[in-house]
């Protein structure tokens, strides 16, 4: 790795669950991206749950510590292409994780997930922790 990944909504999860293998991986990283689908499944995550105010403010800190990617026209561009490829294979994703795979295409980004159906797009580079 270069120092620079993106996460994937599951593996952010499993950060503030205390998940040993996820601490150690992001412990030598430069940059930790999250694309703005990732954000909003984590707010929503926060919202949906018990310790909704303990739960909002832990996830904003720790995305105020992330490089936000937001969604453009190139990623757009991507998201088109990816999901024309995805139906033709008759193998959709969820809504969500074309925009984050489109987003991790257009930043040149690996995206760390534990979703296995990010296998179908084979221009997006996976890490599997």
């Amino acid at each position: 790795m270069n120092g620079r990944i993106s996460l994937d909504t599951n593996i952010v999860i499993r950060l503030f669950k205390n998940d040993p293998l996820v601490t150690s991986m992001l412990a030598g990283l430069s940059t930790i991206c999250l694309p703005i689908p990732v954000i909003a499944e984590l707010l929503f995550t926060a919202r949906n749950s018990s310790r909704q105010k303990e739960n909002i403010k832990t996830y904003n800190e720790f995305i105020d510590a992330c490089k936000v990617l937001n969604i453009t026209k190139e990623t757009a561009n991507h998201y088109s292409i990816i999901r024309l490829e995805l139906k033709k294979k008759g193998r959709p994703i969820p809504e969500n994780d074309l925009w984050i795979a489109s987003i991790c295409i257009e930043h040149n980004l690996p995206l760390v997930t534990g979703d296995a159906h990010f296998d179908n797009i084979n221009v997006l580079e996976i890490i599997r922790w």
